[in-house]
């Protein structure tokens, strides 16, 4: 089901906590939802929509990725670059990223995945993640 988009940065800044298999019903809306804006948006983490548990939803490519409670293994690269969010107002912040990110997380069947990720969807995953550690931009 999509779901309306959470503006409060009150709301935004708190840290997520880690995702269930009882929370797979709110990743779905989370990934109904990021569809819904496709137009508009890269990547969502559940608390842009008001669940606050470790779950981001981005597409790679033309395909939507589910992930549950990403963690950052190693990075590698840093630049600065300009972002911008659709749950905050305002244009583009300046951010710090990094190009190649090795990532672990785990899928709707709750199996634990490791891979690397490069370029654009390296960055959206930072952001996404950055959004349930309660990190704003």
């Amino acid at each position: 089901m999509v779901k309306d988009l959470i503006h409060d940065p009150i709301l935004l800044a708190r840290k997520s906590l880690p995702a269930t298999a009882e929370d797979l019903p709110a990743a779905r809306d989370l990934l109904d939802t990021l569809l819904a804006h496709r137009e508009t948006c890269a990547g969502m983490a559940a608390n842009m929509i008001g669940v606050q548990r470790c779950i981001i939803a981005f597409f790679h490519g033309p395909q939507p990725v589910l992930m549950l409670n990403p963690e950052l293994l190693k990075t590698e690269e840093p630049y600065e670059t300009q972002e911008g969010c659709l749950s905050l107002l305002g244009g583009p912040r300046s951010t710090r990223r990094y190009r190649k990110i090795k990532l672990r997380w785990q899928t709707e069947a709750l199996q634990t995945r490791i891979k690397t990720f490069e370029g654009w969807t390296a960055q959206v995953i930072q952001h996404e993640i950055d959004h349930c550690q309660g990190i704003l931009i």
